[in-house]
């Protein structure tokens, strides 16, 4: 089993545990520094980032979650968690991690009184059904770095995305019952794992 570990300082906390551990793997919340060593993975959970960043700052995670990142150790940004994963956002002379190659628009879909839910084709999610997309003051990816894979679009434009271990995406998976994005994300954790055994041999 993977421990995944979800940055608790705000947003949906309880709702991606719970769909984390639907999806198979051990749950750990983490806000403080030396517990990110303690997780095989991460979620960065939806918000308001420039709260988050601030919040990121104050307990001194920021240098951390970049060196957790650097490690290759799978990370899944939602929302707010895609703004900070962002290495370019439009109107911001610099991203915040800085760890996926995407250019993103914050609030790009409206403000709060314009949330909707959409049906999505997100490819790589099992199933024949759509994956319902709750989009809350939600952002979006405007542009992708050459090997970012573009996962789901809405409007023509990108609402999820990976590159290598890290997964975005604009919406709130965490907000529904379908637990297929976490279980994906569970998959990676499990992925990158076992390579970890194996070289160990």
């Amino acid at each position: 089993m993977v421990t995944v570990g979800i940055l608790a300082l705000q947003g949906a906390v309880r709702e991606h545990a719970r769909s984390l551990e639907a999806s198979g793997a051990e749950v750990k919340l983490i806000k403080r520094v030396e517990e990110l060593k303690d997780i095989d993975a991460l979620v960065v959970p939806g918000g308001e980032s420039t709260t988050m960043r601030r919040l990121i700052d104050k307990y001194e995670m920021f240098g951390p979650l970049q060196e957790f990142a650097k490690s290759g150790k799978p990370m899944f940004g939602t929302c707010a968690g895609l703004i900070l994963m962002a290495k370019e956002i439009i109107g911001q002379e610099h991203g915040h991690l800085e760890v996926m190659d995407i250019k993103v628009h914050r609030n790009g879909f409206g403000r709060q009184r314009e949330s909707f839910e959409i049906p999505l084709n997100v490819d790589g999610m099992e199933g024949d059904e759509d994956y319902i997309g709750v989009f809350i003051r939600a952002p979006y990816i405007e542009s992708v770095g050459s090997d970012v894979k573009v996962l789901a679009t809405f409007q023509d434009k990108v609402v999820a995305a990976q590159q290598g271990r890290f997964l975005c995406c604009a919406f709130h998976p965490e907000l529904t019952d379908d637990h297929r994005m976490h279980g994906y994300f569970v998959k990676m954790a499990e992925e990158y794992k076992n390579e970890l055994h194996n070289v160990s041999k």
